[in-house]
């Protein structure tokens, strides 16, 4: 699968994204990953990246678009490849059409995950994440074993900075001000498909139906 991944914060594109890789091995990328990992790795778009990062700019357009192009080129995308919150902005969708087309890539759809306000916040508020590992959980659903411990690695589980209630609201408005128009953007060529569930195994059934692989 070759798909682009829309939806607010909380609204499940990670756990929707993780279940369809265990399908056919697509793998997922975000924005986040791969200017971490370029700077990791020292590549000459990652230095120039961190620049921006330490001086805590935003990392311009074309930069972006050069270090996607070169993750889209690894192995490990031959299967099929799963773009969470990216592109963020109408500007980053042209040019990724573009680089696409260059490439020789067709996406397969782009999911817009519609999900309402009060759910993502209720998710979000509720979420907590261990400090050390990463591992997430949710005092209403998942909860560690013995509060504020991370069952994986036995590290601090607490509430994130960005989720509080007042966090998520900004979040949340930035992401309808700025990244929700792709809906749009992609309805007008297309190829949209716009899922309104809350439920991530109702998610991916419609996903691998309209993919073929129901």
């Amino acid at each position: 699968m070759k798909l682009i991944l829309l939806g607010a914060p909380g609204a499940g594109k990670g756990t929707v994204a993780n279940m369809l890789s265990d399908i056919d091995g697509s793998v997922q990328i975000s924005t986040g990953d791969i200017l971490r990992a370029a700077v990791k790795e020292g590549t000459e778009l990652g230095k120039q990246a961190q620049s921006y990062m330490n001086a805590g700019d935003l990392v311009p357009d074309e930069l972006i678009m050069g270090i996607m192009k070169e993750r889209l080129k690894e192995d490990d995308c031959k299967n099929g490849y799963l773009l969470d919150g990216f592109p963020r902005t109408i500007p980053q969708a042209e040019q990724l059409k573009i680089m696409l087309e260059e490439m020789g890539e067709q996406l397969d759809a782009v999911v817009d995950l519609a999900v309402p306000r009060e759910v993502i916040m209720d998710r979000l508020t509720t979420r907590r994440t261990c400090t050390q590992c990463n591992a997430i959980y949710n005092v209403k659903s998942k909860p560690p074993k013995f509060e504020g411990v991370c069952d994986e690695c036995g590290g601090p589980v607490v509430q994130r900075d960005d989720e509080t209630e007042e966090a998520i609201a900004s979040r949340l408005d930035t992401y309808n001000e700025k990244t929700a128009p792709l809906a749009g953007f992609y309805e007008k060529e297309g190829m949209l498909m716009r899922i309104n569930a809350t439920s991530s195994d109702d998610v991916v059934a419609a996903i691998k139906e309209k993919c073929g692989l129901a």
